[in-house]
């Protein structure tokens, strides 16, 4: 009892915020809980339950969710993340996380032509 009462006194318990890192990165690929808890094979009311600490993942399941949403176990189970320059990349590792190769071609052509055009505008503007 006084465990519990020391954690409630320090503000989020452990699993509040595992789950609020869980949901910070779910948003982040624009998924809703729905479709997280299709693609790793569990319900959606279990996974809203995990982002509000309300219940925990086992390790498989934590592993499993880790993976679809692109990150390390470490990285959601760390008390405190610092952002990092490499940020970028890991959104866009997580964002290519699952495609096809096709449609990682696609992507990378699409940012390609739309910096082509940004360097255009950017040189244009500059004369």
């Amino acid at each position: 009892m006084a465990q519990r009462s020391r954690k409630q006194a320090e503000g989020e318990t452990f699993s509040q915020k595992i789950g609020k890192r869980i949901r910070e990165e779910r948003l982040r690929l624009n998924l809703t809980q729905e479709k997280l808890a299709e693609d790793v094979d569990l319900s959606m009311a279990y996974i809203g339950q995990v982002e509000r600490g309300e219940r925990s993942f086992t390790l498989e399941n934590l592993i499993m969710v880790a993976r679809r949403l692109g990150v390390t176990v470490d990285y959601l189970l760390s008390d405190s993340i610092a952002p990092t320059e490499n940020d970028e990349y890991r959104l866009w590792s997580q964002l290519m996380n699952g495609r096809t190769q096709e449609q990682k071609i696609l992507a990378i052509n699409m940012v390609k032509l739309m910096f082509g055009y940004l360097d255009e505008r950017t040189v244009k503007g500059a004369s």
